[in-house]
């Protein structure tokens, strides 16, 4: 049975926030580099160390960082996310 209490959580005068898209998509994006659209998703921590294709240099377990992955392939989007690769995020921008 519903609970008759109202909720405290926002008033009903009170306007919802705006949806935050960074937070709600978890920081995912499309850009556009060189003519070929990619999606780009900010990672705050990992578990294990990636080398960045940008400057060969490890990105850390822990660090912040990019990931990035075509939109599409020649062998459809699972195979693109597949191909997926770990950025420092200074060299991805």
């Amino acid at each position: 049975m519903p609970s008759s209490r109202r909720s405290s959580r926002r008033p009903y005068s009170e306007e919802p926030r705006p949806l935050d898209l960074e937070r709600a998509t978890g920081g995912r994006r499309t850009e556009t580099r060189r003519g070929e659209e990619w999606t780009v998703q900010s990672v705050r921590s990992s578990e294990k160390t990636y080398t960045c294709p940008g400057c060969h240099q490890p990105v850390p377990a822990g660090a912040p960082h990019v990931v990035a992955w075509a939109s599409d392939s020649l062998f459809g989007r699972e195979a693109a996310l597949a191909e997926r690769r770990h950025w420092h995020t200074r060299c991805w921008g």
